[in-house]
């Protein structure tokens, strides 16, 4: 111990690290000050004054044509801009997508899009004053009543790669105590329609956790902007299952969310469960594949105190290598891993196409 405290001092204290300040902390006095290279002068034993830069001249740069710089496309000024159409009836808005919302691809991810869906549609609710503080009403607090998604449906036609999109979202009624949200993402430059989803919402309580009817007064709020159409998606037909023939199966334990997984109702966000469930999608479907639709329905809550482990089956026709088909259909199960409790916390169906350049 004594030879390894005397070896860390000798290091510390030679000029082989000229970088090292004098003082307290036991560098060399005027370490710094030998490098030929370097002049500084000293203010205080905690700081350096290096000498300023040179002075820019304003009076060149006050002259620079300004109408020579490029302002970029005339949608740009639209971006972030809300607005109804359609008699108050559509809800619409441009977004761009941003670096950091990309993948490896430079695209868009489906984590994005679902962040996006979700936004645009808080969005339209606000903008109706059915909502106001987070995902509630004042009517809806007295109640101590939430909005909780019950499933979502995405067909992906193609993902959006830096593009600026315009967002429409309108609401339909789902059974007797039931929303269903609409949306399209359209390419603002050729009007190309990108994405469609149509996401169900239901009423939870608070305190119980368990699903309410509507109160009347907030029914009232939203029948006013129901839209009398059937859902943009049209409802998955083909059922979940096992027991198909040729199934494979691949599976991930020990999943945890993270604190910054929580949403402001305290339960993990339901766009973090997407990345849960890609956690048992085999890489060669990850890498070689992007989802083409998907079909998610959502049946409890879970926090960060609990562990998951998720379940990816692979559909195929015969036992060919998946390098071979150009779609490749997959089910999904999240559960909780807790011995003798094997409680569903979604299922899921996707179909993957393979990327451009893939084949």
């Amino acid at each position: 111990m004594t030879l390894m405290i005397t070896t860390a001092s000798i290091l510390m204290n030679s000029s082989t690290y000229p970088g090292m300040i004098s003082g307290k902390f036991g560098g060399t006095p005027g370490a710094m000050h030998k490098h030929p290279n370097i002049k500084l002068k000293r203010t205080s034993s905690w700081g350096l004054q290096f000498k300023a830069p040179a002075k820019v001249n304003t009076t060149k740069v006050g002259a620079m044509d300004w109408s020579m710089v490029d302002p970029g496309p005339n949608m740009v000024s639209d971006l972030g801009v809300e607005r109804m159409i359609q008699d108050g009836l559509i809800f619409q808005e441009k977004i761009c997508i941003r670096v950091y919302e990309a993948g490896p691809d430079r695209k868009a991810s489906v984590e994005t899009l679902m962040n996006h869906l979700l936004e645009t549609s808080v969005n339209h609710m606000k903008k109706t004053g059915v909502i106001h503080d987070g995902l509630v009403s004042e009517e809806m607090s007295k109640h101590n009543l939430m909005w909780v998604l019950k499933k979502i449906q995405m067909v992906v036609d193609r993902y959006p790669k830096g593009d600026i999109v315009q967002i429409d979202t309108w609401k339909t009624t789902h059974g007797k105590n039931g929303v269903c949200c609409n949306l399209t993402f359209r390419d603002c430059k050729t009007g190309e329609i990108l994405v469609r989803a149509s996401s169900f919402w239901l009423i939870m309580n608070k305190k119980t956790r368990k699903l309410s009817k509507f109160p009347n007064e907030v029914r009232a709020k939203l029948e006013k902007f129901f839209v009398n159409k059937p859902p943009l998606v049209e409802q998955a037909t083909r059922t979940w299952s096992r027991s198909e023939d040729n199934i494979n199966e691949h599976i991930c334990k020990g999943l945890k969310a993270r604190w910054t997984d929580l949403d402001i109702s305290h339960h993990v966000n339901h766009v973090k469960y997407i990345g849960l469930i890609l956690e048992s999608v085999p890489k060669t479907i990850i890498e070689r594949y992007e989802i083409d639709s998907m079909t998610l329905d959502y049946y409890q809550e879970f926090t960060k105190e609990n562990i998951l482990q998720s379940f990816t089956y692979i559909l195929t026709n015969d036992n060919a290598k998946m390098s071979n088909f150009d779609i490749i259909d997959c089910q999904h199960l999240l559960q909780f891993e807790i011995d003798g409790d094997n409680s569903n916390i979604m299922k899921g169906m996707t179909r993957w196409r393979l990327k451009p350049g893939k084949k």
